[in-house]
């Protein structure tokens, strides 16, 4: 088998710690070091270095939230799974059962409205949990652009200077 020259496809994004994750290390960049002999005049590199760790911070904690959220989502998908399951071998069981064809019919029917109003039900809060933790990982996001704007209007050379 060939090597991958492209090394995200063998990674297992499953177990990702992506709060641990260090961006630097994983594209072999030392942002510090690359940054430390870079002089802008009117620019106070320790402010900016200090800027770029508060927006690394800010997109671990929102990668953090969103596998959070990822997780949340895929062991809710499990219970119901499970859930289904469980009810449809009970509804089998009873429909198995003696009865009349009638009977059968009008007990498969019911069981296909419930299975129905169940499954619509799921998809409602499945998408409210991926919708609450978009928007939390959105949130930090957000809330650092608009600090890291301020920083930065901060830091710009003031006219006449």
């Amino acid at each position: 088998m060939a090597k991958n020259d492209f090394p995200f496809m063998n990674m297992d994004f499953g177990k990702m710690d992506f709060a641990k994750m260090d961006f630097g290390k994983m594209f072999n960049v030392d942002v510090s070091k690359m940054m430390k002999d870079f002089k802008v005049p009117g620019v106070n590199m320790d402010q900016m270095m200090g800027t770029y760790r508060k927006n690394m911070e800010a997109f671990t904690a929102a990668n953090q939230l969103a596998a959070e959220g990822f997780q949340a989502v895929a062991k809710r998908q499990t219970e119901i799974m499970k859930e289904g399951l469980e009810e449809f071998a009970v509804a089998m069981k009873d429909m198995m059962a003696q009865g009349s064809p009638e009977a059968n019919a009008s007990k498969h029917a019911d069981f296909t409205k419930h299975a129905v109003e169940r499954a619509l039900a799921n998809v409602r809060e499945l998408s409210e949990m991926m919708a609450k933790s978009n928007t939390e990982a959105l949130d930090v996001l957000n809330k650092r652009l608009m600090e890291g704007l301020d920083e930065f209007k901060s830091m710009a050379p003031k006219a006449g200077h």
